[in-house]
């Protein structure tokens, strides 16, 4: 999905209408009755070719205190902070209410991206509010009936530049991930330069400190901390040099555990983190000293491997710490338990209050990266293969031999290997993770993720299948007459 577009509005203005008209579902609920949407539906939204996510929120009231009507109206408020693109939804029929005049003007402080519709709009009578629209400052509505599928073509002309937009920013922000080498290629990691600053993301539970190091690394109060958890609600980057190094550091909002993420705007915070996971270079897995490896810790460790990112782990507040040596030493037998994937991978303290360690979480970042982009020649992984073949030989299921023949580096970020074989199926799980851990070992690869494909390598016997153009030797003397022989 290119973005994420918010329909907000009155209460009964047909916001779950047009969201189930986007969707091609009826998903929402939809009645005359206003302020029957009170949480946030999200769905998959599409015109004509252009598909994106779109969210239904409740309708926006002008309470303000800890209320029912008040709690929705703050909840469609940081969903309109989140989106990157808001709908403000008018009744053509009811014209312009001074509601709609407040709710305009807080949209415009909130969202850049916001587009004016005027519902209900067939027919004369909706002139006059056409007109009556203009003086929200909004722009020119686009006139529409949710119901009757009248205006998409004019939404869809009007939110095409704003994708085109969001695709290129994305483009430009996206990493170079799974790039192609070949043995002519240099030994060497992309260097970060401004244009392509190393992309950093901060990850973590909730309240373990992500917005407090990020502060402490840029030197400023830019991001909002606290002690409260969840402060952090959308992926947030900011761009700094490091120690000469040009990076763009994402903080995410802090992700619990599925079940007990029971509000969809948390939801989408989640998934906005899970975004900027696949956005980054590095990972940094920040780590609460006093309830570190928690289940979530793992899962979010797990998704940045499975995602082909570097990873470096990061135990927070070891100010508070007092056993030190000891709590260290648990630590990392718990990683290397807890973590094998990642075996290796580098685990460094830090205190984002004090800033103590940062030199340390700087060096591994790069280290982490350098090993990313590491690039092995093929005749020093083909001489490697032997030996590895040597110490411990395939098996044979079956009675089927195993020959490995082959073996190439084809792609870096993260490091990926083809291994040409026979039988490729019949290779055990146990094996390739033999391979592996001998790849991260013998290659100095500690931590990052490295992908293995086994493939068939075919019979390579040229002559094979094939008649021989040439006649034998014993067919040609048997054509030879008896004086001949």
């Amino acid at each position: 999905m290119s973005f994420t577009l918010a329909i907000v509005g009155r209460p009964n203005v047909g916001k779950s209408t047009l969201f189930n008209r986007l969707v091609g579902k009826k998903l929402a609920l939809v009645d005359d009755q206003p302020g029957v949407t009170r949480d946030l539906r999200e769905g998959e939204g599409r015109i004509a070719d252009l598909r994106f996510t779109v969210l239904d929120s409740a309708g926006l009231e002008e309470a303000t205190d800890d209320s029912l009507q008040g709690r929705m109206r703050r909840l469609t408020e940081r969903a309109v902070e989140m989106a990157d693109v808001c709908l403000f939804m008018i009744d053509a029929r009811a014209g312009v209410l001074p509601a709609d005049e407040v709710f305009a003007d807080i949209l415009r402080k909130k969202n850049a991206n916001v587009i004016l519709a005027a519902n209900k709009g067939e027919g004369k009578a909706a002139d006059a509010t056409i007109l009556e629209a203009y003086a929200l400052g909004l722009g020119e509505p686009i006139r529409m009936s949710a119901e009757h599928g009248e205006g998409m073509g004019e939404l869809l002309d009007v939110l095409r530049p704003i994708a085109n937009d969001f695709e290129e920013r994305a483009a430009a922000d996206a990493p170079e991930v799974d790039v192609d080498v070949g043995d002519e290629d240099e030994d060497a990691p992309r260097i970060p330069t401004r244009a392509k600053p190393l992309q950093i993301a901060v990850v973590g539970r909730p309240n373990a400190g992500k917005s407090t190091l990020i502060n402490k690394i840029i030197g400023e109060e830019r991001l909002l901390t606290g002690p409260e958890a969840g402060i952090t609600r959308d992926a947030i980057s900011v761009q700094q040099d490091w120690d000469g190094v040009p990076m763009r550091i994402f903080d995410t909002a802090g992700m619990r555990k599925k079940a007990k993420v029971q509000e969809k705007l948390e939801k989408l915070s989640v998934s906005d983190g899970l975004r900027a996971v696949k956005f980054a270079e590095v990972v940094v897995v920040l780590l609460d000293v006093e309830i570190p490896f928690e289940q979530q810790d793992l899962r979010i460790a797990d998704l940045a491997e499975r995602e082909g990112r570097a990873v470096v782990v990061a135990v927070n507040k070891w100010d508070t710490e007092d056993e030190k040596q000891d709590k260290l030493k648990t630590l990392r037998q718990s990683f290397e338990r807890l973590l094998p994937q990642l075996k290796g991978a580098p685990l460094v303290t830090v205190s984002a209050k004090t800033g103590k360690g940062l030199d340390r979480l700087q060096q591994a970042i790069m280290r982490a990266h350098d090993v990313w982009n590491r690039r092995v020649t093929t005749a020093h992984l083909n001489r490697w293969l032997v030996g590895m073949l040597e110490q411990h030989p395939p098996p044979a299921p079956g009675g089927k031999r195993i020959k490995m023949r082959y073996m190439t580096q084809v792609k870096t970020r993260p490091p990926a290997f083809v291994v040409m074989t026979s039988h490729p199926d019949l290779v055990p799980e146990s094996y390739k993770r033999y391979l592996v851990n001998g790849l991260r070992e013998d290659f100095d690869m500690p931590g990052t993720p490295i992908r293995l494909y086994l493939r068939d390598q075919g019979d390579k016997n040229p002559y094979k299948d094939k008649k021989s153009s040439q006649p034998s030797r014993l067919s040609k003397h048997l054509k030879k007459s008896p004086t001949q022989r």
